[in-house]
């Protein structure tokens, strides 16, 4: 964390200081001396920037539910994988999935409204992860909303319809949705529900989306919706194409090529070429199994900040 000359806290650096004092203080149970030493600074400081987190309400008793971010890993792995900007949030023994990836929608959340202004567009996929970030929101900009991809058909789990009014509703902009499945029952199927009005209108505003939050799926059982629903005969074929895992229902290979025909001709997404086009990309990605479709979507120019666990951002770093 840099510190300007004469001690004073770069501005765009301010808020991440002070909420890591504060969680290393309050919730980790380190002493001034420990943090001031590990962050380069004296202990008369660290009680500053903790009486100044007071003071600009970021230390409230809701701070002990909310996820620890740990922002020395988080820059190592921004710097390693050469990208815009990631976050890596602890986990803990004993950890359920639903709970890793609450705390990442959570952190997701809050970082989707810090970059976010009134003049961007915000694109949301189908996704569990995509849809803990959603219900983790508390406030937008008045920024539109833009539908990606279509739903599956999944028990007590949130459509993008849904994501889409939600979020739409907080920021009070215009929520471009439609109605459609993630996977059509056939190529020809899924060629005419492109073509449907309420798909097409929705996609025509793609090309404005500054910002998507997306998951990163590998291509293999419990790591991609898409793959425990495939048959066994899809998955085969995806395998043999190249495929390592998939973005938005977008297959991609080990170097980050798009991976085409097949399975992929069937899913009602937006196309490759609109999702490099996307100016910003957070990928929402969760244990160690999925690291070589991180690297290959990051190598493929597809993502360019991540929100991860722990586990994965140790093995991005091997």
């Amino acid at each position: 964390m840099s510190t300007t000359r004469n001690g004073r806290i770069d501005s765009d650096r301010e808020h991440e200081l002070l909420a890591t004092v504060a969680r290393r203080f309050y919730l980790q149970d380190e002493s001034k001396i420990a943090i001031g030493k590990d962050l380069g600074l004296s202990r008369f400081k660290v009680a500053r920037l903790l009486e100044t987190a007071r003071a600009k309400g970021i230390v409230r008793i809701e701070i002990l539910g909310e996820p620890s971010v740990d922002y020395a890993l988080s820059q190592a792995l921004s710097q390693a994988l050469d990208i815009d900007g990631a976050l890596v949030v602890r986990t803990h023994e004993g950890q359920s999935s639903g709970e890793t990836r609450r705390d990442l929608g959570a952190v997701a959340a809050a970082e989707i409204t810090r970059l976010l202004t009134a003049k961007d567009v915000l694109g949301l996929p189908w996704s569990r992860s995509v849809a803990a970030t959603v219900g983790a929101l508390r406030n937008l900009p008045p920024v539109p909303i833009v539908q990606l991809s279509g739903a599956l058909a999944i028990p007590d789990l949130h459509s993008p319809v849904d994501l889409v009014r939600s979020a739409a509703n907080l920021s009070g902009g215009t929520a471009h949705h439609f109605y459609a499945p993630l996977v059509a029952a056939d190529p020809d199927s899924a060629r005419m529900l492109r073509r449907q009005p309420g798909v097409s209108e929705a996609n025509s505003h793609i090309p404005e989306v500054t910002l998507a939050v997306v998951g990163i799926g590998g291509w293999a059982a419990g790591e991609s919706t898409l793959f425990d629903l495939a048959t066994g005969a899809e998955r085969s074929a995806m395998r043999k194409a190249g495929a390592i895992g998939e973005i938005c229902g977008i297959f991609i290979d080990a170097a980050g090529n798009c991976v085409e025909g097949g399975l992929a001709d069937r899913i009602i997404t937006l196309s490759d070429e609109q999702l490099i086009g996307i100016p910003t990309v957070i990928g929402l990605v969760t244990g160690t199994a999925r690291a070589p479709v991180v690297r290959a979507a990051i190598a493929g120019k597809r993502v360019n900040r991540l929100v991860v666990d722990a586990p994965l951002a140790l093995e991005l770093l091997r």
